[in-house]
C-alpha cells in the first residue's frame, strides 16, 4: 500500500500537473535559446515532465526521503544532446553562467575516472526557476521550483538508452559475465567520441587554411566540396562564370542556395580527370574561350535544365568545361556528366546529349568523339 504521506504527495502532483508542464516547455524554450545565441549546433534538445506512476514507484523506493514536492528534483527535466562530447562542457559552462545551480544535487559523471567505472554518462545539473520565472515565462507558483537539465553527447545518449533497454541500473545490477563487456563498450564509444572530436578540428582546421593554400600552392590542393565551394567565389570560375551569364544575357545566381552543387561539380572534375585546384585553374585559362561559346550555344537549347534557377548559377563554366573534355575524348561519356548533374525531370537524358552533341560540332568544328565501347565509368 502506498503510505499516506505518499498519497498526499501524488494528489498534489496530479493536480499541479499543468505548472510543471508549463515549467517544462519554458525550460526548453529558454535553453534553446541560450544555446542558439551561443551559436552552438546542437543535436537535439528535448524535455519531459515525470509520470505519476514513476513519481509514485520513486516515492516507494526512497519511502520517507521526500516531504514535499519542492524535495524531488527531477520532476522536470531537460536533455541537451550534443554532436561531440567536447560540447558538453561548453553548454555545461553556459548552464552554470545563466542559472542559480543546486550543488548538492548536481553531478559530473562524466569525470568519475574510477578505472572500473560503470557506464559511460554525462553532466547532470539541477537549477532553481528565479522568481520572474524563465525569461518571463512560468514564473508564480513554479518560482523558486528545481528542474533537472541532462547534458550528453550523442554517443552518451545512446550508450544510457541502451544500457536503460538492458534494465541495468548500476554497476551491481551487472552479472559479473557481461560486466567486462560493458566496460569494453563504455571504452569504445569514449575514443569513438574523441576520434569524431579529431575529425570536427581536423574539418575546421582544413577549411580555415584552405583560403591560403589555395594562393599558394594550387597544385597539392585536392579538389572536394569544400574546395569547390571556396573556388566558387574566386577567379577564375567566377570570372569564367560572369562572362557565360554575360554571354547569355542573364544574371549569375551568386548566392545560390544548393549544397549538394559543389560536391556535385568536385564530382564532374574527378570524371574528366581534373583532381587538383591548381590543374583546374590551368584548363580553364586555356580553354576559357571554348567554354564560353559552347555555354553560350548550349544553353538556350536546354532552357529546361536551368531557366527554373533564373539565371546562370555558380559553377556553370565548370559544367561546360567537364562537357567539353568529354566530347572531345573517346574514354568520357557527355551522358556520364548529365548525370552526375542529376538533371531528372529537366527533359530526357538522351536527347540532351545527343543536343549536347550536336552544339559541340556545331562550336567546334568537329563531331563528338565517339564513346569507346569496353569504357567503364569512373
Amino acid at each position: 500500500m502506498t503510505a499516506p504521506m505518499n498519497d498526499d504527495l501524488l494528489r498534489a502532483y496530479r493536480e499541479a500537473m499543468p505548472d510543471y508542464e508549463a515549467l517544462r516547455d519554458a525550460a526548453v524554450a529558454h535553453t534553446t535559446r541560450l544555446l542558439t545565441a551561443a551559436g552552438l549546433n546542437i543535436h537535439h534538445i528535448t524535455g519531459r515532465v515525470k509520470r505519476v506512476g514513476s513519481l509514485e514507484d520513486k516515492l516507494r523506493r526512497k519511502a520517507g526521503r521526500y516531504d514535499s514536492l519542492d524535495d524531488v528534483t527531477d520532476l522536470v527535466a531537460v536533455r541537451v544532446i550534443t554532436y561531440f562530447e567536447s560540447d558538453v562542457g561548453v553548454v555545461s559552462r553556459l548552464i552554470e553562467k545563466n542559472h542559480e545551480v543546486d550543488w548538492n544535487h548536481s553531478i559530473d559523471k562524466s569525470k568519475m575516472h574510477d578505472p572500473d567505472r560503470f557506464g559511460y554518462m554525462g553532466v547532470h545539473y539541477v537549477v532553481r526557476v528565479p522568481e520572474d520565472g524563465l525569461q518571463g515565462q512560468a514564473g508564480g507558483q513554479l518560482a523558486g521550483a528545481r528542474f533537472e537539465v541532462q547534458i550528453r553527447s550523442i554517443l552518451q545518449h545512446a550508450w544510457a538508452e541502451i544500457e536503460h533497454d538492458l534494465g541495468y541500473k548500476n554497476r551491481d545490477a551487472v552479472p559479473r559475465e557481461v560486466r567486462r563487456r560493458f566496460y569494453r563498450l563504455a571504452g569504445l564509444l569514449e575514443m569513438a567520441d574523441e576520434e569524431f572530436m579529431a575529425l570536427h578540428r581536423m574539418t575546421r582546421d582544413y577549411a580555415a587554411t584552405l583560403p591560403e593554400r589555395v594562393a599558394s600552392a594550387p597544385d597539392d590542393v585536392f579538389i572536394d566540396a569544400q574546395s569547390m565551394t571556396h573556388l566558387l567565389t574566386l577567379p577564375p570560375v567566377r570570372d569564367l562564370d560572369t562572362a557565360v551569364a554575360r554571354a547569355l544575357g542573364v544574371r549569375l545566381l551568386s548566392h545560390w542556395s544548393d549544397p549538394e552543387r559543389p560536391q556535385r561539380l568536385a564530382s564532374l572534375l574527378h570524371y574528366v580527370g581534373v583532381r587538383s585546384v591548381g590543374l583546374l585553374h590551368k584548363e580553364l585559362k586555356r580553354n576559357d574561350d571554348e567554354i564560353t561559346r559552347f555555354a553560350a550555344a548550349l544553353m538556350p537549347r536546354l532552357r529546361q535544365a536551368w531557366t527554373p534557377a533564373g539565371g546562370a548559377r555558380p559553377g556553370t563554366s565548370v559544367v561546360h568545361y567537364a562537357l567539353l573534355r568529354a566530347c572531345s575524348n573517346a574514354n568520357l561519356e557527355p551522358g556520364e556528366v548529365v548525370t552526375l548533374l542529376d538533371l531528372s525531370g529537366a527533359g530526357n537524358e538522351a536527347r540532351m546529349v545527343q543536343t549536347v552533341r550536336e552544339v559541340y560540332q556545331e562550336v567546334m568544328g568537329t563531331p563528338a568523339a565517339i564513346p569507346v565501347p569496353s569504357a567503364g565509368k569512373s
